[in-house]
């Protein structure tokens, strides 16, 4: 394998609306990102991705773009986001730009057009059909929408304000492509790409995730944008298996650096039932295979791995995985530890360093987020009740991740000094950077600190990974890279684990718990979280 600077990177995901508000308006935005960068220098990151600032109705809350060249008012201007950028990579901070490729907003210049003018060129830019079929949106109800003037269905594989660009287009292709090469030549450090797996979609036979001419698009792409570049490129792709994977990121594919695969986030709900329909308990055999498979299969000279918890769409893990009420630092410190020393990419969502947890929301009017609105639409038509809709939304709704990051104890969490567009969480007082940082023990403090593993250990990057025969609670694994072994153990519970290893503990690298006990006496503790060298 041939080392890449993002093998060694630790990337921090910023939402840009949440994370800081410079202004007052309560919205964060690219300024107040710029003014925190020194707190993200001092966690020691190597890349920012930066969720969508692009021109936008903020439908869905910037991921329906009305103007990839341009910066929406809310978040500042052209010149805030060359600053940032400039102020990023004067500290050896990369910047990684949300590519949103698979759809654009309906106030698009091109989907204007396409509407007022169905004999246009950017007609074709997107799906029509004289008739709809059966697939649907991923917000609920039908994925095609009419037209009212032209007679015409359009696709939107997610909202109605989202319609699906027609990759199969070369015109458009080339567009994206020229794009894309402005934000290059801007400095960027390169692109997550969202949903990137369903451009290669054939609607008519009702082909959506992986089409069969996915692929050559990405090599198309990476030929005419950011291939002869040292840019970090990873996919959001929710169908992904090892052998996919593998065919994204293989070294000689010419494709993605990485892909972001789901298939552990699974866990979060019942199999094969409704996203809404939530586990209350993590299966953890099911996530030792699941992590362990990946960490196998797709091996060090055939891709990369991306390893996280949550980001922006998905719930904070310590509140559905760890032990918020019991062990909130402690769970936090085990979850960090565990995935951070497999092999891939880790990948941080803001607050995650500082333990910050899901929100309390007590009913539908604290909500903004379209998909949670239209699932309670549908479910209140179904007759399930108000409480229900809100314990299922409380428990995996994208609000969760958005709220705004908690700096201090000053009102509003030293967020803005306006009203927040979502409620900040009632516990900031407790939880927040400024007690972390004044906290030698602190969560922020075993985040910077895997963080300055991944940047000098070289068996992080190229040791092999063995998962361990333990307890049912207890995720045990060995790395190990010319004549050197490492033992990760981590108990994934509230309750005391036996565990035994056959070799012989010496230093200990990270850990969250007093590690010779554990070694005595072949117990661990509640979320006990260690990271040992060994010798057998």
């Amino acid at each position: 394998m041939q080392e890449k600077w993002w093998h060694r990177a630790t990337v921090y995901q910023v939402y840009p609306r949440s994370f800081k508000d410079s202004n007052g308006d309560g919205i964060g935005d690219l300024k107040g990102i710029t003014e925190k960068l020194d707190y993200l220098e001092k966690l020691g990151i190597t890349a920012i991705w930066l969720s969508p600032v692009y021109q936008s109705p903020m439908d869905d809350n910037g991921y329906d773009i009305s103007d990839y060249e341009a910066i929406a008012e809310i978040f500042g201007s052209m010149a805030d986001m060359e600053e940032l950028l400039d102020s990023a990579n004067q500290r050896g901070i990369k910047i990684i730009m949300d590519l949103v490729v698979n759809h654009t907003s309906d106030e698009h210049a091109w989907f204007v057009e396409a509407r007022k003018n169905p004999d246009s060129p950017e007609r074709d830019f997107y799906v029509w059909r004289d008739q709809p079929n059966h697939l649907m949106s991923t917000f609920g109800g039908s994925a095609w929408e009419l037209d009212e003037a032209s007679g015409q269905y359009y696709l939107h594989l997610f909202s109605r304000k989202q319609p699906d660009l027609n990759w199969e287009n070369a015109a458009l292709r080339q567009k994206i492509y020229d794009m894309m090469n402005v934000w290059i030549d801007k400095g960027i450090g390169g692109f997550r790409m969202d949903v990137i797996d369903l451009i290669g979609k054939i609607p008519d036979q009702e082909i959506t995730g992986n089409g069969p001419k996915l692929h050559d698009y990405l090599k198309e792409m990476s030929l005419a944008t950011f291939g002869n570049k040292d840019l970090l490129t990873v996919g959001e792709t929710w169908g992904a298996t090892p052998e996919i994977a593998k065919t994204y990121s293989g070294p000689d594919n010419q494709e993605l650096s990485m892909v972001f695969q789901f298939e552990h986030i699974g866990l979060q709900h019942k199999p094969d039932r409704p996203k809404w329909e939530i586990e209350k308990e993590l299966d953890v055999p099911k996530l030792k295979e699941i992590f362990a498979k990946w960490q196998l299969e797709l091996g060090v000279n055939e891709g990369w791995n991306s390893l996280f918890w949550d980001n922006h769409d998905l719930p904070r893990a310590l509140s559905i995985w760890g032990s918020p009420e019991h062990y909130r630092e402690k769970s936090a410190k085990a979850l960090a530890i565990l995935l951070h020393l497999m092999r891939g990419t880790p990948y941080i969502y803001q607050g995650d360093e500082i333990g910050m947890l899901n929100y309390p929301f007590k009913d539908l009017t604290e909500i903004a987020d379209i998909e949670s609105i239209n699932y309670a639409k549908e479910a209140l038509g179904e007759g399930r009740s108000e409480q229900d809709i809100m314990a299922s939304i409380r428990h995996i709704g994208r609000d969760n991740a958005r709220i705004p990051m908690q700096w201090n104890t000053s009102p509003q969490a030293g967020f803005t000094t306006g009203q927040s567009w979502l409620p900040v969480h009632p516990d900031f007082q407790e939880i927040n950077v400024a007690s972390a940082l004044a906290d030698p023990q602190s969560i922020f403090y075993t985040y910077q600190h895997l963080i300055s593993l991944r940047k000098t250990e070289d068996w992080l990057i190229y040791g092999d990974f063995e998962l361990l025969d333990t307890e049912d609670k207890v995720f045990a694994y060995t790395r190990q890279y010319q004549g050197k072994a490492y033992l990760i153990a981590v108990n994934l519970s509230d309750d005391t684990q036996p565990f035994s290893f056959a070799g012989q503990p010496e230093a200990t690298v990270i850990s969250n718990t007093d590690v010779a006990s554990i070694f005595q006496n072949q117990m661990m503790q509640p979320w006990d979280a260690v990271c040992v060298a060994i010798r057998y």
